[in-house]
């Protein structure tokens, strides 16, 4: 039995919005979501049980700092990643692939994986296709991303073209080697840069693999947002109807509207709990900067039409105090707020699409928070 059934609802009558339902080995999850980051088996400063509570339906964690730390023969042995976490809602782990092509520059890439320098101890490591899947098995989320080569932006097309084959190679790979594919749903990953033909190439070549789901890669990868929007316009009527359609890496509100609005039905990103960390805070009417000099006697919330956990209890100078003296529980306060924010506006898309009215609604939305039509 395959280990996810995707359920598409409807497509929106004025755009290319799908309401779809994921039905995984932990839980059925309401599409188009967004999933938030725990890299290291946690959202950062979050418990399990206050990500409950905001709503999140499926979290991310990376199989690149995984592997490292703890090590995934440790994951395994406390009997998988959602025991390890207490966590028991569905769960995606990306490939690493990501993580090596961005944060280690002595890398070498050959036919058979990368070489590179862990970012931590500078000890050479090796990752493979098959490294990648037997350390996703081990961790045992319920939907597992093949390893891709993930290309620099701007990269010469020759140097795309090479990449995007090898991609295709290694996902076949990633294909023979995964060991659990009753139990763990296998995504392939679009790739190509900015080069449409190059993108349809590479669809055409994963779609011939029957993969369960399909993401596109090597997008929010330092191009401009027209670009981005151009490049997946054209990239997701590529993509199987039936199956679920993933956009890696992307989560500012304008960045999830247009990939919605363009037929996405999954996103991640770390957006919400990196800008909370320094006090930047998402809100119905745009975002607020919650360390600046104006909030230090302002004793409302941060965002009056919220009912987070945050904004129904505590005031924006009381969070600027704590952020200001580098205090956690004001991370944790903005952490909360920014997950809920994101949580809530892809609960309201969702509404939006099953009332056909999402256009609608995305006018409303950039006009309260500050963005331009």
């Amino acid at each position: 039995m395959a280990a996810i059934r995707f359920e598409l609802l409807k497509t929106e009558k004025h755009t290319g919005a799908r309401r779809g339902r994921l039905h995984t080995p932990h839980g059925v999850i309401e599409t188009p979501i967004f999933m938030p980051v725990g890299t290291l088996a946690t959202v950062k400063t979050l418990s399990p049980e206050e990500l409950k509570q905001i709503g999140a339906q499926i979290i991310l964690s990376n199989t690149y700092h995984l592997w490292l730390r703890p090590g995934h023969d440790i994951v395994k042995e406390a009997g998988g990643l959602h025991k390890f976490m207490n966590w028991d809602r569905p769960i995606l782990t990306d490939s690493g692939g990501f993580q090596v092509f961005s944060l280690s520059d002595l890398r070498k890439i050959t036919e058979e994986g990368v070489q590179f320098r862990n970012h931590l101890s500078g000890e050479k490591l090796f990752l493979s296709p098959e490294k990648a899947i037997e350390i996703e098995n081990d961790l045992g989320a319920d939907i597992i991303m093949a390893f891709d080569e993930c290309p620099p932006y701007p990269a010469d097309r020759q140097y795309l073209k090479d990449s995007l084959e090898r991609t295709t190679r290694w996902a076949k790979r990633c294909i023979a080697a995964h060991k659990r594919p009753d139990e763990q749903a296998l995504f392939g990953i679009i790739q190509g840069g900015m080069d449409k033909e190059l993108r349809r190439q590479s669809a055409e070549e994963l779609l011939e693999l029957d993969f369960p789901g399909y993401a596109v890669g090597g997008l929010s990868v330092g191009e401009p947002k027209e670009i981005m929007n151009e490049v997946l316009e054209f990239t997701t009527p590529l993509m199987p109807k039936n199956k679920p359609r993933y956009l890696m890496g992307v989560g500012s509100p304008d960045d999830l509207f247009e990939g919605v609005i363009r037929g996405i039905d999954m996103f991640d990103c770390v957006l919400p709990t990196r800008i909370a960390r320094n006090g930047t805070c998402m809100t119905s009417v745009g975002k607020v900067v919650v360390r600046n000099a104006n909030y230090a006697r302002d004793y409302g919330p941060l965002d009056p039409n919220c009912d987070c956990y945050t904004c129904k209890n505590y005031s924006r100078a009381y969070i600027r105090h704590l952020i200001k003296c580098d205090e956690t529980f004001g991370i944790r306060l903005t952490s909360i707020h920014n997950v809920h924010f994101l949580v809530t506006m892809m609960d309201n898309i969702r509404k939006a699409i099953d009332e056909d009215r999402l256009l609608e609604y995305k006018h409303a939305f950039y006009e309260s928070y500050g963005y331009n039509m």
